[in-house]
């Protein structure tokens, strides 16, 4: 299972109370007060991964606290602060508030932090409220609670490419021929469900790309239908698509409508998803009948050059690796 949404309750650390003391030692009966201030509550922060492929973690564990601020304690000693509760989650995470539709944070980069919640403010002890008219003083305070409530995690793949097209169109095959990635393939038609990225190397250029195979689009995606918005979502951070069509017509289906249809999706969706570069490929011309579709399509829409590949025979991937670099540069 890939979990890309979940909700969670998160809490951060009370505050220590304060402490009432007063200093008891022999040959000083007047010792004054000596109660320490208590410790702050821990925060609840998150962390962007890299290393972190989705959300599995908090949707098996939806409870997470960070630790209470420690009691003051007398001769004049502090209590301590309370141990953050650090939460990595994967880069492309949303986070918003359960009851609210805007956006509370989002992750994007390795490394980066950001305090969710802050834990409660300590204590003051007795020794604190000791001054020349009060120099036996009894007051403390409580330790303020730390923040707490319901959050909704949201993970967004970060991918340079996304393949879009319709189940069996080949896309899992194309990721694990022209990257480091495996997904899974089989002979027999299905849809993808598990978001995958893989990392295409240009050792001549010294750099690299990711391409994310995302769940396959239905007719209807943009309405929610199927794996509607869970696979349009995963598109919206690619800098460039890459329309993976079968131009065999394995399935009956027709390369020409499944491009259309493909669009109309996209911007059904979101128009500035639509709106984003865009290279198309026609797959698995190893098959008698891709030529004859290639040419139809060409002629249907003259305005787009797609390339012709078969990704089972790696044939025509370089003109495809070049490409994509040619577009991402």
């Amino acid at each position: 299972m890939f979990y890309d949404e979940t909700k969670v309750y998160l809490k951060a650390g009370d505050g220590g109370h304060g402490c009432m003391s007063f200093l008891r030692q022999k040959y000083m009966p007047a010792g004054g007060p000596d109660g320490g201030n208590g410790g702050r509550g821990g925060n609840v922060v998150l962390q962007a991964d890299e290393n972190v492929s989705d959300l599995r973690a908090f949707h098996f564990k939806k409870h997470w606290k960070a630790k209470n601020g420690q009691p003051g304690r007398g001769t004049d000693q502090n209590g301590r602060m309370g141990e953050g509760c650090l939460l990595k989650v994967p880069l492309g995470t949303q986070v918003r508030v359960s009851d609210e539709e805007d956006l509370f944070c989002e992750l994007l980069v390795h490394g980066e932090e950001i305090v969710l919640l802050e834990g409660g403010k300590g204590g003051r002890g007795n020794a604190t409220f000791k001054s020349s008219v009060n120099q036996t003083p009894r007051q403390t305070t409580e330790g303020k609670p730390g923040e707490d409530g319901d959050f909704v995690f949201t993970l967004k793949t970060i991918a340079d490419v996304g393949l879009v097209g319709f189940p069996n169109a080949g896309k899992s095959t194309l990721l694990n021929v022209l990257s480091n990635a495996s997904p899974k393939v089989d002979s027999y038609p299905f849809t993808t469900l598990v978001p995958s990225v893989g990392v295409v190397d240009y050792p001549d250029d010294f750099r690299s790309i990711t391409m994310a195979d995302v769940p396959g689009l239905i007719e209807g995606a943009a309405e929610n239908r199927g794996l509607g918005h869970r696979f349009l979502r995963h598109v919206e951070r690619c800098k460039l698509l890459l329309f993976l069509l079968d131009m065999a017509a394995t399935d009956g289906r027709d390369p020409c409508d499944d491009f259309e249809h493909l669009r109309q999706e996209l911007k059904g969706y979101d128009p500035d998803v639509a709106a984003k570069p865009f290279l198309v490929v026609g797959n698995k011309n190893d098959e008698e009948v891709a030529p004859e579709n290639l040419a139809r399509f060409k002629k249907r829409f003259p305005d787009v050059e797609p390339l012709s590949i078969s990704a089972v025979l790696e044939d025509g991937l370089d003109e495809v690796r070049a490409e994509l670099l040619r577009k991402l540069t």
